[in-house]
Order: C-alpha cells, then structure tokens, then sequence
C-alpha cells in the first residue's frame, strides 16, 4: 500500500461486471480531475490469442482437461505483483495492452487477440488502476493482494454468472451454448483454486443476486435485469461506514449484517459513487499531505 502513490484494483471472474464497475469509477476519475493509470487485467495473459489456442489443444492432447485463463500457468502473476510493487514504491512500471477485436487493433496495426509492446506507465498519474480477473491473487509465489488500497471484488452469484457468460458468448463472440458450457467446465478447478479465494482479500464485495428463477442457467434466454436483482454489499473493515447515511440515500437498501447492506439492483452503481467517492478524496487528500 502507498500514500504517494495509491492503487485501486477491480477483480473478479469474466462475466462478473468488472468493466460496469470500471466504468463507474472512470465516471468518479472524470468528475474529480483525477488522473489514472489504467491496467487491463488481460493484458498480464503469458499467451496472446492464438498461442493461447495452441497451449490449450496440446493440453487437452496430453489429457489436461482443465487449462484455462484462470490459472497461474497462463498468467504472468510476477509481473503484476512487480507492477504493483513498482507503482506503490515510485509511480513507475511497465504496462502493456491487450487488443481485443479490430477496432482496439486498427491504431496499433496489428492483429486482433495480440499484445501491444510493453511500455512504462505515464508519468505523473495520481493513482494506478486495475480491472481483471487477477487483482487480488496470492500464491505461494506472490502475493498480489497486498499492493492495492483500495481492493474490490465483483462477484455475482454462480448461476447468474454464467447467464451472463453465456449471453456475452452467444450474441457477442458468436459461440455456441456447448461451446460456453464447455470453457465454464474446463476452468472450474481454476476458478475454484485462484479467483473464489481472492475475495477473502478484498476490501469491499459486490455481489448481484437475481429476484428471479435462475435454476438452469444455460437455458436462460436472457440476463436478469438490474431491476430484478439486489446488489450485498461487504466490508471487510466496516468501521468508518456511514450506514444510516447510505440507507437514507438507497431506497429499499437494508442492513442484512453489521458489515452488509443490501441494495436494489438499479441501485447498483449509485451506491458505488456513494461509497467510493469519499474513499478517493482521503487517497487525493493524504497524498497531497505527503507530497
């Protein structure tokens, strides 16, 4: 943890929200002239997209039916820790981008599913932050968990997790139901080992729960609404947290543990601007002390 040089980290697993939330707090960076350093999670991949084909064919030829992005064979976890350290120490570290689809790729001129070079993070940026699958991991080789401030996880819950998956696959990627079905079983070891394990780690949990029937998630013909959801939210250190305040400015909201409340689903995102807003202007205000 630094005060000169803070760090924010979103993890969760793909699917989850992540980008939602990291769409809220570049809301919150925008609104308080607050200068980020942004790190995609899928960029610390070891293998770019047809490599990562490659790696996952010869596995399932040696009869490793469980090879996945979720796991530490398939990520560069050093590197992000060495990031994380880097920034907390000096502001300083190497990023580098992962490009998606043509439209991310088209400025770079390389191909889809590839890795930008590495380059250094921009000088002068008040504070880091990360959104991916990994922002919280420890292993016996690394401890990631211990760089960021402020550590959130977003993780809704399973079925509705995969409903989204599912969905995102099907319509976006143009995958076919089997095809979801299989990756979701292919990294379940993975998921179980590396991503359910971080959210002991994180400061703050969001987890959307549907208000409607999510039995079988892969015959689902669509992804449960805000609206038809409840957002639980849990501190890990609950001291600080102006409850009543939040209550009084989340209709609906209700106290469900002395360190959660649970809010509407539509709700979701005001209640992120509620609580985190205040969380940034003590990092601003402290590294401002210590500059």
């Amino acid at each position: 943890m630094s005060i000169r040089h803070p760090i924010i980290a979103i993890t969760g697993s793909s699917g989850a929200g992540t980008s939602s939330v990291q769409r809220t707090f570049e809301n919150i960076f925008r609104r308080e002239s607050i200068s980020a350093a942004i790190i995609e999670g899928d960029s610390f991949h070891r293998f770019d997209r047809k490599a990562m084909k490659l790696k996952a064919a010869e596995a399932e030829a040696a009869g490793n039916k469980n090879f996945s992005h979720f796991g530490a064979e398939n990520n560069l976890f050093a590197e992000l820790e060495a990031l994380f350290r880097n920034y907390a120490e000096t502001g300083t570290g190497k990023r580098r981008k992962y490009l998606h689809d043509p439209e991310e790729a088209a400025p770079y001129k390389q191909d889809p599913g590839t890795f930008t070079p590495w380059e250094d993070v921009p000088d002068n940026s008040d504070l880091l932050f990360y959104e991916g699958l990994h922002g919280a991991v420890v292993t016996p080789e690394v401890n990631i968990a211990q760089h960021p401030d402020l550590l959130i996880g977003v993780v809704p819950v399973i079925n509705l997790e995969w409903i989204q998956k599912l969905y995102r696959d099907k319509l976006q990627r143009g995958y076919s139901t089997e095809a979801v079905t299989d990756t979701i079983l292919r990294r379940m070891p993975d998921y179980v080992n590396y991503i359910c394990p971080q959210f002991m780690h994180t400061h703050v949990n969001f987890q959307r729960v549907p208000m409607v029937d999510t039995s079988n998630p892969f015959i689902s013909r669509e992804v449960p609404t805000a609206d038809e959801s409840m957002v639980v939210i849990r501190f890990a250190n609950p001291k600080g947290i102006d409850f009543q305040y939040l209550r009084s400015m989340l209709d609906e909201s209700f106290m469900s543990r002395a360190n959660t409340i649970v809010v509407p689903g539509g709700k979701m995102e005001l209640a992120m601007q509620l609580i985190f807003t205040p969380f940034i202007w003590r990092m601003m205000e402290r590294k401002k002390k210590a500059a």
